[in-house]
């Protein structure tokens, strides 16, 4: 549970590392073939997906648009070029490697965040983003994922909440 009073940038840490922390609680527990079941059809959403689409996203806001860093996509760079939706499609990873990867692309982004204010500006779009609106941007991702995860997770188990 993030605090309930605290500072606007621990306030912002906090909720994004609650839903990181839980998307990983939401795979726990699972097999290698339970973490690639699809959502419902038509869908082909599943749990691993997921855990590939976060790191993708975690190195495009917090390495790509917040450092200007020329970071390669981690997954699906025929299909995702620029690397800023990718990681759905299923190849040959293990959820294993794929947690992996996502840890280490968390950690990038909070050593990248640590380094600035939540004033930092970046280029973005024609613009300028802050660190401030990419951590509100990634909260929200992370819990409409967060809500997908649950969904999937009840599929395959019944297993429900945080």
């Amino acid at each position: 549970m993030p605090p309930l009073n605290a500072d606007e940038r621990t306030t912002l840490e906090s909720w994004l590392d609650f839903y990181r922390a839980t998307l990983a609680v939401k795979c726990a527990g699972l097999t290698e073939p339970q973490l690639r079941t699809a959502a419902v059809s038509p869908s082909t959403l599943t749990l691993l997906g997921l855990v590939q689409h976060a790191a993708e996203v975690e190195r495009n806001w917090f390495r790509r648009v917040l450092t200007g860093e020329r970071a390669a996509p981690i997954y699906d760079p025929a299909a995702d070029p620029d690397g800023t939706d990718g990681g759905f499609d299923l190849g040959d990873v293990t959820f294993d490697a794929a947690k992996a990867t996502w840890e280490a692309e968390v950690a990038v982004s909070k050593t990248n965040c640590a380094e600035r204010a939540l004033d930092h500006l970046s280029p973005f779009a024609g613009a300028e983003v802050s660190l401030r609106w990419i951590y509100s941007h990634m909260i929200a991702e992370y819990a409409r994922h967060c809500g997908h995860a649950d969904l999937i997770r009840e599929s395959i188990d019944g297993e429900t909440g945080a």
